[in-house]
């Protein structure tokens, strides 16, 4: 394979010409396992992990490869291995808080050009979750288009559409029905030579199919569809990055049973631009939307312009983001601190010297 097909860029290469000099490769991070990546490169593929000094210099998660990472890696041909030095700077980054209470950052899937934001037709559809990885989705830096699957299992697809359409202001939206292979052709313009695509949505909403249809065989297993709620079992274990036969890159994701949001200020104001719009028309500037008199947001819920269940999902992700990034002050103020304790110690022992 060549580098192009992977997705290689003029902007990566630039990135990598120091590291050429040296004498190293570069690959792209097709899978991640436990200390261990499955990587892509021109000579094929190999099994790789990142160096000593690459693990004790990492902050956090995010210091390590992920899926969709080009990294500087020197190969060792005969036993198909390589070593990871360095990640080249990423050009989209889809990422979310950890489950739990732990604030740190999981990077699902990186250098994407398209985000599927995977959502049912069935029982599973939910206007609030589609509005959470809305959030997400434009933060990556990626484009997000709006998938909903299995067709075949809703009457009012159109009515769905609408409701879809009134908070997914400008994303396209695609219908479709793999089992019916209906509406697949509409997603054809996204596979292209080198175009990244990343599925996320979800379990159960029809991933696993979704990719099997494009790869033009059976690469993801699906399991049956449960009889009490219409959802397929979640089957994808880990996150992949695999080559579409006919052009372009796609992404799968296990389903995620809880997003919680990772810093997305301009994510939710890209999202929930109505309402931010609608707030600058109130007439204190800090309006808290209560009781204060001329309040444009209190106006539109009373006139029923505003959904206010809309507005109340707007409310939670917006205090939510504010928790975490009081959360990461409060944590970055205890790393600074005890860096700043390190360095102390560090002149003490220099001057017993």
């Amino acid at each position: 394979m060549e580098l192009k097909d992977l997705g290689w860029s003029d902007l990566f290469a630039s990135h990598f010409e120091v590291y050429a000099e040296q004498g190293y490769t570069v690959g792209r991070v097709a899978a991640e396992f436990k200390n261990l990546y499955r990587i892509y490169t021109e000579r094929g593929e190999f099994l790789a992990e990142v160096t000593g000094k690459m693990r004790h210099q990492a902050a956090g998660r995010e210091d390590f490869p992920a899926v969709g990472d080009w990294v500087v890696i020197s190969e060792h041909m005969q036993e198909r291995r390589a070593t990871i030095y360095a990640i080249l700077p990423r050009n989209s980054k889809f990422s979310r808080k950890v489950a739990g209470f732990a604030t740190e950052e999981q990077i699902v899937a990186t250098n994407i050009d398209t985000v599927f934001l995977v959502s049912a037709l069935n029982n599973d559809f939910n206007l609030r979750r589609i509005e959470r990885y809305l959030i997400l989705a434009w933060e990556s830096g990626a484009v997000p288009v709006i998938v909903l699957s299995k067709a075949d299992l809703c009457e009012d697809a159109a009515q769905k559409v609408a409701e879809v359409e009134s908070v997914a202001f400008g994303v396209p939206i695609h219908v479709i029905s793999p089992i019916r292979s209906e509406g697949l052709e509409t997603l054809s313009p996204y596979f292209v030579e080198g175009h990244t695509v990343a599925l996320l949505g979800s379990s159960g909403v029809g991933k696993s199919t979704l990719i099997n249809c494009l790869m033009g065989e059976e690469t993801q297993r699906v399991n049956e569809t449960r009889q009490d709620d219409d959802r397929g079992r979640h089957t994808t274990t880990y996150r992949e990055l695999m080559l579409i036969p006919n052009g372009g890159l796609i992404i799968d994701t296990p389903g995620m049973r809880e997003l919680q949001l990772w810093e997305a200020s301009d994510g939710l104001s890209s999202t929930f631009e109505d309402i931010e719009q609608l707030a600058q028309q109130c007439y204190f500037n800090d309006c808290k939307h209560q009781n204060e008199p001329n309040c444009a947001i209190s106006g539109a819920l009373d006139a029923g312009t505003l959904n206010r269940e809309r507005y109340e999902s707007y409310r939670k992700m917006e205090m939510e983001l504010t928790r975490i990034a009081l959360k990461m002050e409060v944590k970055l103020r205890a790393i600074e601190k005890q860096k700043g304790k390190q360095h102390s110690s560090f002149r003490r022992s220099i001057k017993k010297r």
